[in-house]
């Protein structure tokens, strides 16, 4: 299990990932599941993964294998970020191809999702959510946030606090705190953190932090966090059992 989610708004994007993976209560791991393509001054695409360890990995290494190929469809190549999705939809269909069959006969299947974003010269920043059969959807207006894995803890938080005219720094304090309340009630989900905020025009990642175990700013925002919970709880009209 995972936590990733990617905010879309007026000033740029953030996107988040956990580092935590497990086959069993007795076998957990560390891996970053967030790739940064950038070229600065032409494109920065940013890719969240979930799902089977080795089938993201199999697709990110595809990826990177077709960009240092010339005359090959690539990320490099795409003239925008739904040309960018369409090739990691792709990339997935051909690992599943490979490997779909193997992995049904031993009682799985292929499972590795997606959060893409980023932007491309030429075109606004946009964020999409590609689901393991390869089909995708992407942020709007409505809906300017995606995520993917363990999302049930952290989305409460982020429908109260996230609008498109959210500010990029109170947008990344609050992905953290999903993150917080989800590491909380899941212990598939755990740190190390990964953390960017791309500013919108600027076609290069200038804010980027990773927040290991035991960090004090995570810890003092989870701290402060529960606090001010409990203190607005405390707060709440009291229950008027008279009432009809």
């Amino acid at each position: 299990m995972t936590y990733c989610v990617g905010i879309m708004l007026d000033a740029g994007l953030v996107l988040s990932s956990d580092s935590r993976t497990h086959a069993g209560v007795d076998n957990f791991a560390s891996f970053c599941k967030m790739t940064v393509f950038e070229r600065a001054g032409d494109r920065v695409i940013i890719l969240l993964s979930s799902g089977n360890l080795a089938g993201t990995q199999a697709v990110i290494g595809l990826l990177k294998q077709r960009n240092a190929k010339e005359g090959v469809p690539n990320l490099w190549g795409a003239e925008s970020m739904f040309d960018s999705a369409m090739l990691v939809s792709d990339a997935m269909r051909d690992v599943d191809r490979r490997d779909g069959k193997h992995l049904a006969g031993s009682g799985g299947g292929f499972n590795a999702s997606f959060i893409l974003g980023g932007q491309i010269a030429g075109e606004p920043p946009r964020l999409f959510r590609i689901y393991a059969e390869g089909n995708f959807i992407e942020a709007s207006l409505e809906t300017p946030y995606l995520q993917t894995g363990e999302t049930k803890y952290g989305k409460p938080i982020i429908d109260r606090v996230i609008t498109r005219s959210t500010s990029l720094n109170d947008a990344a304090q609050c992905a953290l705190v999903s993150f917080d309340s989800t590491m909380r009630s899941n212990l598939s989900v755990g740190m190390p953190i990964d953390l960017i905020c791309y500013e919108r025009d600027s076609l290069e990642v200038r804010m980027r932090r990773r927040f290991d175990e035991g960090d004090e700013y995570f810890s003092a925002l989870g701290k402060q966090w529960t606090e001010g919970t409990r203190q607005v709880f405390s707060s709440l009209p009291k229950l008027d059992w008279s009432g009809h």
